[in-house]
């Protein structure tokens, strides 16, 4: 696990709220992306480039790397040429899916409402 940095409040029992700890997994601009991708099979790294063109490739890098620290994602590399790495989501990772399809689902059910509510310009 990765040494984290405590920022979203304060819990009354002196750990880390439960929320807080989900969010430092799965929180951020492209985590959460890159999982729901995964929830249909294994990736390779130029294919989330294809599928998120704008994340930048450090940024890629980062949050991959970060997700396979937190054993949410497995990094297979091929040692073949040219060089093959693949990413799944690991056992533990599987457990997120109900978590990110209700996160679709709501996202969807969010951009209807506001479309509905919007004010015609």
């Amino acid at each position: 696990m990765r040494n984290r940095k405590s920022g979203y409040g304060h819990c009354p029992n002196d750990e880390a709220c439960p929320v807080e700890t989900t969010l430092d997994v799965i929180g951020g601009k492209w985590k959460g992306v890159l999982l729901y991708y995964l929830l249909d099979g294994k990736k390779r790294f130029n294919e989330f480039r294809r599928i998120c063109p704008g994340i930048t490739q450090r940024m890629l890098t980062l949050q991959l790397r970060e997700l396979e620290q937190d054993g949410v994602i497995h990094r297979e590399v091929y040692h073949q040429v040219p060089p093959k790495v693949e990413y799944s989501l690991t056992d533990f990772g599987r457990t997120l899916e109900p978590i990110i399809l209700e996160m679709k689902k709501w996202g969807e059910m969010y951009k209807k409402t506001v479309q509905l509510t919007r004010l015609p310009e």
